[in-house]
């Protein structure tokens, strides 16, 4: 049997506490921080954000997140699931025009036994393309090429900031703060 080696993850399974534990949830923290780049929240809109993985399964791996700290899709307002919604939408346009995948796979991990270790509601938009067959890759003594965050990162900036009804701010010459989506 072959033997996958991840040791940045150890951090994540010797974490001292639980999540239910941790006085912040780190997705609230993040809607409020103005440390986007640091952060890697790409884009931000009246109900959310969108948050680039960081361990993704593919280049351009991002998180619809909605502002509000819930683990429940049915206790989101309907204003928040519409908004929720856009913010999708927009997100699967820009990870388009910035990465060209064949496709996309968009899903949530709800309740405990999911496999969701953050229990704040989010969405993966995950880019897919022909021949990529995911983790097996991996295990099949297959290549698999990579690209750093940051420069995933400045692809999907670029690409929300190219839609229409975003704007990026002015003092931003290097994507360091996100893509502000709507009034």
């Amino acid at each position: 049997m072959e033997q996958v080696f991840a040791p940045w993850r150890i951090e994540w399974v010797e974490r001292s506490e639980s999540p239910a534990e941790r006085e912040e949830c780190v997705f609230c923290a993040f809607a409020t921080s103005e440390e986007d780049y640091e952060n890697r929240v790409v884009a931000r809109s009246e109900h959310g954000f969108v948050l680039l993985n960081n361990y993704p399964y593919s280049p351009g791996h991002a998180m619809v997140i909605p502002h509000r700290h819930t683990n429940e899709y049915t206790a989101l307002a309907e204003e928040e699931l519409l908004g929720h919604a856009l913010l999708k939408q927009r997100t699967l346009r820009a990870i388009e025009a910035a990465f060209d995948p064949d496709g996309v796979n968009m899903g949530y991990n709800l309740g405990a036994g999911a496999g969701g270790s953050i229990e704040h509601l989010h969405a993966h938009a995950v880019p897919r393309w022909e021949g990529d067959t995911n983790f097996m890759a991996v295990i099949g003594d297959t290549q698999v090429i990579v690209e750093a965050l940051e420069d995933s990162y400045d692809r999907l900036h670029e690409a929300f900031a190219a839609q229409e009804g975003t704007r990026a701010p002015e003092q931003d010459t290097d994507a360091e703060h996100a893509v502000r989506i709507g009034p």
